[in-house]
């Protein structure tokens, strides 16, 4: 049995990590912590070990090819509105607009980084 979340870290894979950077801070107001691992340029999102919850990477090499198909990251969103109209404003692409699932009590939505990818985003929301 397991006692916690199973999926622990991510890597989001980039062609140019520079303008990944530029991008995910713009969007979502992250800051970066920068290193090569193994060979492979990396640009880790903040973690705190204290708060629940996963981190990653934006990671840069042979093996990292941005994808619009495959796994698909949910960062949460405090504003979806305003969160897509910044994806929109440094380049990015909606792929699926907003949309509230009232049962669950989230809104969410998918769009293309600046790399290529399949993100989403999820708003909880109060349903009444």
């Amino acid at each position: 049995m397991h006692t916690t979340n199973p999926v622990i870290y991510f890597e989001i894979p980039v062609t140019d990590l520079a303008r990944a950077e530029k991008f995910y801070t713009a969007v979502f107001g992250f800051s970066f912590d920068k290193e090569v691992m193994d060979g492979y340029d990396m640009a880790f999102f903040p973690f705190n070990d204290t708060i629940s919850g996963i981190t990653g990477a934006l990671a840069k090499g042979d093996v990292y090819r941005p994808s619009k198909e495959g796994v698909i990251l949910y960062f949460r969103t405090p504003d979806m509105e305003a969160s897509l109209q910044k994806v929109l404003e440094q380049g990015g692409n909606i792929l699926y607009p907003a949309t509230v699932n009232e049962k669950y009590g989230f809104i969410v939505a998918e769009f293309e980084d600046s790399e290529g990818n399949r993100v989403a985003l999820q708003q909880v929301i109060t349903v009444q």
